[in-house]
């Protein structure tokens, strides 16, 4: 039987520390390196990035790499021009931040082809090169830090699932979802994979489909991304209301407990009562720590309160600062790219 042509699309910026093993685990694939073609979508690096995507490429010309701009800088508008120029019949998205097994791409072909869906991911191993970007690592892969998050938190099994990460599509549903919002600095996989779904279409998280991500090294730039997620997943939710679940809510309403503790604090007749929220949350986050911490014989038990706390506290004020920023645009289900449910791709 004839391969199906797979592209696979990098959207990234200033990723000179991983991008050569990124394209290195796309080389390794054991899908034939003639039926894949790589659009590299570099959105204006100011490291040295787009020189090691060319030599890379220059030194593996069996790889079909071609290099695009994005002025846009960010992920939903490099998307938007590689899905232009895609010639595959099936598109995968690769982060520049992380390894894809060897048998990513014939998975996840195999799997669009014989299970009747329309996007496929799989499970995704969180590293981390020094310590505290381990302890960041473990900490997004605990069900205490981001709740149920299927592919963050599963293995073993697979199963239809609301969002995945590095998503491969058949070109049909793609045709018919259309191009990214370019509104959306996070959350845009999240918002694809609703519209998909939202389209009757099936979204599949495979065992199989492995994958290892590079987390952040730093507490800061973890604040950073999850003060981002919760902050753009109040659009997500003005587009997809019916796709949102519990878990996504909880960060804020956390947050919103607390600031009323510290408000009742003043209150003679309250004051027992607003050491309440805080004190079960200490209680929980503690116990979480040490329970996740003794897989690892308690070495990253000094980190992991913090981390908890960052990945909880960040994501519910972002949150909240969506809802104040976005409030007058619950009608609004576009976003920024015009006509998109009729995108002409393709």
């Amino acid at each position: 039987m004839k391969n199906l042509l797979v592209t696979l699309i990098l959207p990234i910026r200033n990723e000179s520390a991983y991008i050569e093993d990124s394209l290195a685990a796309i080389l390794k694939q054991d899908y034939p390196s003639d039926c894949m073609e790589i659009l590299v979508v570099d959105g204006m690096s100011t490291d040295d990035t787009h020189s090691l995507i060319r030599d890379f490429s220059e030194r593996n010309p069996s790889l079909q790499i071609r290099i695009l701009d994005n002025p846009g800088k960010i992920v939903p508008t490099g998307m938007n021009i590689a899905l232009r120029e895609v010639k595959g019949e099936i598109v995968i998205r690769v982060d520049g931040h992380c390894l894809i097994a060897q048998d990513y791409v014939s998975n996840c072909v195999d799997h669009l082809k014989k299970d009747g869906v329309d996007g496929v991911g799989g499970p995704m191993e969180s590293i981390g090169e020094t310590k505290v970007a381990k302890a960041i690592a473990i900490g997004m892969s605990s069900p205490f830090g981001v709740g149920n998050s299927a592919f963050r938190t599963t293995s073993g099994k697979s199963m239809l699932v609301d969002t995945i990460p590095f998503p491969a599509y058949t070109w049909e549903v793609i045709k018919r979802a259309g191009l990214y919002d370019e509104e959306l600095v996070r959350n845009q996989d999240d918002e694809y994979n609703y519209r998909i779904r939202e389209l009757g279409g099936k979204i599949l998280l495979a065992n199989d489909v492995r994958s290892t991500y590079f987390s952040r090294s730093s507490l800061k730039g973890l604040w950073r991304q999850y003060f981002q997620y919760g902050y753009w997943k109040v659009r997500v939710l003005q587009k997809h209301p019916r796709q949102m679940s519990l878990r996504q809510f909880i960060p804020p309403v956390f947050v919103l407990a607390l600031f009323v503790s510290v408000l009742l604090v003043f209150s003679s007749a309250f004051r027992f009562s607003s050491m309440i929220v805080p004190l079960l949350y200490l209680t929980a986050n503690f116990a979480a720590s040490i329970w996740t911490s003794s897989k690892w014989k308690f070495q990253y038990l000094g980190w992991l309160p913090f981390i908890f706390l960052i990945l909880h506290l960040s994501y519910g004020l972002g949150f909240l600062a969506g809802l104040f920023k976005f409030w007058n645009r619950w009608n609004d289900k576009v976003g920024k790219v015009s006509g998109w449910q009729n995108a002409a791709i393709g």
